[in-house]
């Protein structure tokens, strides 16, 4: 008989410890505001007692991956001042002792481990799901494979050799060129000579006899 006086007791007195707890701008409490149709649009779905229910839920799981222990459940999530156009309040409760608050820091790194987790579970993001009070979560840098520095030394690495070959061609080019032209005035010089002996005539400055007309050196 005591224990269900007791257990009576626990049932009347819960939301009365609850309200008590939580309450408008509570000191260990925090503002969300929803918006589905900013969201979702013509797919937004009802905010109904299971959203509710769900909410505590991926709060609960926030909190356990914060501290890294299992306690918190579904229970520890106490909401307040409930509108119909999605905003309430809420506060953590301690897993050890239901009538001791989580401090708001530790909420609000609770949240801002998981944010991302919990914007997924609704669809929502950072504008469309506020905590009022913890500043939208900043996306993750990308971090490339090959650095930066690597980057710019490579492509200069490239000019350089990319110059250093343009040179090497065209001054091979240049020496080809020099070489086929001393070659073409080494062939036109041996053409003349060959041409002035064919008419008599050496190029060095010695007359060729064997091809004279005067009878005087043509006898035998």
């Amino acid at each position: 008989m005591l224990v269900w006086i007791l257990f009576l007791l626990c049932q009347v007195g819960a939301p009365a410890l609850a309200q008590d707890l939580c309450q408008r701008d509570a000191p260990n409490g925090y503002k969300v505001r929803i918006s589905l149709k900013t969201a979702l649009g013509e797919d937004a779905y009802e905010w109904n007692q299971s959203e509710i229910f769900f909410f505590r839920a991926t709060m609960a799981f926030a909190m356990r991956r914060h501290f890294q222990i299992e306690t918190y459940n579904v229970d520890n999530i106490i909401l307040c001042v409930q509108t119909s156009r999605v905003s309430f309040w809420f506060v953590v409760t301690s897993p050890d002792n239901a009538t001791m608050l989580i401090p708001k820091a530790e909420v609000e790194k609770a949240v801002r481990i998981s944010r991302h987790r919990i914007n997924n579970a609704f669809l929502l993001s950072d504008r469309t799901l506020e905590f009022l009070g913890i500043h939208p979560t900043l996306a993750v840098p990308v971090n490339p494979d090959t650095p930066p520095w690597l980057i710019v030394f490579g492509v200069v690495i490239g000019a350089v050799c990319a110059g250093i070959i343009a040179l090497l061609v065209s001054s091979l080019l240049q020496k080809r060129r020099k070489e086929k032209g001393m070659t073409e005035d080494g062939q036109d010089e041996e053409d003349m000579q060959v041409k002035g002996v064919e008419n008599g005539i050496n190029l060095d400055g010695t007359y060729n006899r064997g091809f004279t007309d005067n009878d005087r050196f043509t006898k035998l």
